[in-house]
């Protein structure tokens, strides 16, 4: 019997990844290439420099293939996943007409702008790659988030004249819409001479990063709420619906066709913070790390582990990417006395994310009368057994983490999987694919004290913090 595999891309904020996926969603081979800090020209403006996502892509593409130790004709598909909420523009043959637009940049918080006459298609990042890899003008819908005309309603462009004059984007100018769990074209020679992905391969239309990683994470509808670590962290949970006039939440397109995933508030530059204090150390620490073979967040999490719940009255605020609305906020630290350390901090930085999240979550799921019986983690922050530790007891609830931490990957091998037929619907591919690798339960004592800390004092420091930030905002902006 022939062996039969999926890749999965997984392309993100700080990295592209390639997988290679058996039927049962084991990780055969992978590649990975980290990509080149983003150009920062002026303010507001972020940008991925020259043509870094399929550059990087070409990288990973072909570190996965050499390590492939099967046969290319068992390639059966590959699920095609890229950082939502940025724009490409590109010229008529389908190359960047100027570099791609973060989802960090002000611009992607307004209307689209023609001011460059070289720009024939504006589109997403998974349109501008599966054009690299298809020489298709196809996209999926479900990577159309914000300033867009799209109808979430009917998964189309929207049919309303005045929608198109308010987002300022021509209908010749936009891709064709597709449904995820779709084939959007195959591997051209082109592109498989330069990734080594088998030439007439399908490139299947999965959707934007966060609902192909709940579906990797065999997120369905039910009391569970999906908690991704990333570069942005927000929590989800899955919808039949699109509501529209939500107070808490918004709802974006998932990854199978016409469901939805209610999404709460989020953290940018969420798992960056860890990032960033690691960096701050320097390398004395990392230095103390590999003599005791570890790896400096291994380190970390070895050494907070000893603080107590609550990191004795240490609090971290993390506005450490201010929303276009609240431009003025910044990262707070409140709270230092002559005890704390690194590894309050560090704690300190993991509570700051565990305790935002419970009170965005709480918002969402109040709004949608919905009471939630357990969590999952999703993300390379879950490896971290004190961060699952935090999560179970600030929520209250059992938290889990599955086998495949990088769940965009496998979301993304689970939609090619539907799309070339291996399963017959998300449901047995999600049984067949993912599985859960531990659950950690709430302590009641630690729930207790974060519960009063959050309920008496964290929710309630931008509350007399903002009127502070936004006279600094002008001096130091």
């Amino acid at each position: 019997m022939i062996k039969k595999y999926i890749i999965g891309v997984d392309g993100g904020t700080q990295s592209t990844k390639v997988l290679i996926f058996d039927l049962e969603g084991n990780i055969i081979c992978q590649g990975k290439e980290n990509l080149r800090p983003m150009d920062l020209p002026e303010p507001g403006v972020v940008e991925h420099p020259d043509d870094d996502l399929w550059d990087s892509l070409i990288v990973a593409a072909r570190r996965a293939m050499a390590a492939f130790p099967g046969k290319n004709e068992e390639i059966i598909g590959l699920g095609l996943c890229t950082i939502r909420c940025c724009r490409a523009l590109l010229k008529a043959d389908g190359t960047l007409a100027s570099p791609v637009i973060s989802w960090m940049d002000s611009r992607i918080a307004v209307p689209y702008e023609h001011n460059n006459p070289e720009v024939r298609y504006v589109t997403t990042t998974t349109g501008y790659i599966t054009h690299r890899l298809t020489g298709e003008f196809n996209d999926t819908v479900a990577n159309y988030e914000g300033q867009w005309p799209i109808d979430k309603d009917t998964w189309q462009w929207s049919d309303d004249p005045e929608i198109f004059r308010q987002y300022n984007i021509p209908r010749e100018m936009l891709f064709n819409l597709q449904l995820p769990t779709t084939i959007a074209g195959h591997v051209t020679k082109k592109a498989a001479e330069l990734t080594g992905f088998p030439e007439g391969l399908p490139v299947v239309n999965t959707a934007n990063d966060k609902a192909v990683e709940a579906l990797g994470t065999g997120l369905l509808e039910g009391p569970t709420a999906l908690i991704s670590l990333g570069t942005y962290i927000p929590s989800m949970v899955h919808g039949h619906k699109n509501i529209k006039d939500a107070e808490s939440f918004f709802t974006n397109l998932a990854s199978l066709p016409y469901h939805y995933l209610y999404e709460s508030g989020g953290i940018r530059r969420g798992m960056w913070t860890i990032s960033w204090f690691k960096d701050l150390l320097g390398e004395e620490v990392a230095m103390k790390a590999r003599d005791l073979g570890l790896s400096t967040e291994d380190y970390l999490n070895r050494e907070a582990k000893n603080i107590a719940a609550g990191s004795d009255g240490l609090m971290t605020i993390h506005d450490f990417l201010a929303w276009p609305d609240r431009p003025y906020r910044k990262g707070i630290m409140i709270g230092f006395d002559g005890r704390h350390g690194s590894a309050h901090i560090y704690r300190s930085i993991l509570e700051g994310i565990a305790l935002t999240m419970k009170n965005h979550t709480d918002a969402m799921c109040e709004e949608l009368d919905l009471q939630l019986e357990n969590i999952i983690v999703s993300g390379g922050g879950s490896n971290s057994s004190l961060f699952m530790k935090i999560f179970a007891d600030v929520y209250g609830l059992p938290a889990c983490r599955n086998v495949v931490n990088g769940a965009a990957g496998l979301g993304s091998a689970i939609c090619a999987a539907l799309a070339t037929g291996a399963y017959p619907d998300h449901v047995s591919a999600i049984k067949n694919m993912v599985r859960i690798r531990d659950s950690f339960e709430p302590d009641p004592e630690n729930c207790a004290v974060y519960q009063r800390m959050n309920e008496q004092v964290y929710k309630h420091i931008n509350t007399h913090t903002d009127e502070i930030l936004k006279k600094s905002y002008p001096i130091f902006k």
